[in-house]
């Protein structure tokens, strides 16, 4: 029996169809919400702003803003203030995956009730109850926070989603890949594999890699021709709704380990990351956790789905490999991260620091 176990299995209501915003202020009314916080992003916003029909709605007072683009304590704090200053009593967010965990975490500070309309389908941080931060620069800070609140609301439709670029839905795959490379070895322990929470975490994972695996290439294609499929919403809905129920189910042993350690580490480390998409760097991650583990036939196997989608497989060929010194920093960054440790095998800075090194040569040979 784990004692440790936080279950947060997603948002109180979540709804992904075409109309499905309209459901907005039924929620406002069950949470006897008045005086509303939009806190929203740019381009996104005016794609978004025509199906917000509940923004007419007299019973409730809106203020607008555009939040900085980044999930930080500043913009946290910018929004504690904003909200206290017009005694808000729900905030919502519409945007992408910062503005969801900022959003979240300003609520959380606040302990206020919130909801988010996802625009864009690139990670699950609209399901999650935590929040990865940033510094206004775009440098990570290296921590997330994590916290019991919830979302009272995740509402979105297809036909705002689809209407992103592709990139960020690609990007979302890899990040959505990773919950099952991630979360496997942790799972199959012995200890563990009797967890009926766990198992569901398992069985989530497994489904969101075998859809990924089989529908990815239609599904992009699709988006392209901004082609309402089954494929694309059935992976869109994967990406930020279902993967973000495997860390919900089984919280910290299904949330992440190595691959988004890495993530974490470059985007803390390596200033030239941040061309680079969250789920694109976590798809290099996933690579840097199979070399920590030695499972290249893994990698084999994934080659072909990379270059299909145009992953990144290694620094080198993202042009961003750093000195010496700074990938001692990002092992030793890796190396402090209690879910890197979770992994059943040796994790040392000397190993982690050869999984890099190991991976880069293996991709090297494999490209020649």
């Amino acid at each position: 029996m784990l004692n440790d176990l936080k279950v947060k299995v997603g948002p109180q209501f979540y709804q992904y169809h075409k109309g499905a915003i309209d459901k907005v202020p039924d929620l406002l009314e069950e949470y006897h919400a008045k005086n509303i916080l939009i806190v929203h992003g740019g381009i996104s916003w005016e794609k978004a702003k025509p199906m917000l029909s509940f923004l007419e709605d007299e019973r409730y007072a809106f203020t607008s803003y555009q939040y900085t683009g980044e999930c930080s304590y500043y913009g946290a704090d910018l929004i504690v203030d904003l909200a206290k200053t017009f005694e808000v009593d729900f905030i919502i967010g519409v945007g992408g995956g910062k503005l969801a965990d900022l959003v979240g975490y300003a609520a959380h500070l606040l302990s206020l009730d919130f909801g988010v309309i996802p625009t864009l389908a690139s990670n699950c941080a609209p399901w999650t109850p935590l929040s990865v931060m940033y510094k206004e620069t775009g440098e990570a800070e290296g921590k997330t926070e994590h916290y019991l609140r919830q979302a009272a609301f995740l509402i979105t439709d297809p036909e705002l989603v689809i209407d992103a670029p592709v990139d960020y839905f690609i990007a979302g795959l890899a990040d959505t890949l990773a919950k099952w490379y991630e979360s496997d070895a942790i799972l199959q322990q012995t200890h563990l594999k009797d967890e009926p929470f766990l198992q569901l975490a398992g069985f989530t994972s497994r489904l969101c890699k075998e859809a990924i695996m089989q529908d990815s290439v239609k599904a992009i294609e699709d988006m392209k021709q901004g082609k309402l499929s089954d494929e694309f919403v059935r992976l869109s809905e994967i990406i930020f709704a279902v993967a973000g129920m495997v860390g919900g189910l089984g919280d910290k042993y299904a949330r992440n380990a190595a691959a988004h350690a890495m993530h974490d580490g470059m985007s803390k480390y390596i200033p030239e990351s941040h061309q680079f998409l969250h789920g694109e760097k976590v798809a290099y991650g996933i690579f840097y956790q199979l070399a920590l583990e030695e499972k290249w036939d893994r990698i084999d196997q994934l080659l072909p789905f990379y270059e299909a989608l145009n992953l990144p497989v290694s620094l080198k060929q993202m042009t961003i490999y750093p000195e010496e010194a700074v990938i001692d920093e990002i092992v030793s960054f890796i190396d402090s991260k209690e879910k890197v440790h979770l992994i059943p095998v040796t994790t040392t800075k000397e190993s982690l620091k050869r999984a890099l090194i190991s991976l880069e040569e293996y991709i090297k040979e494999k490209r020649k």
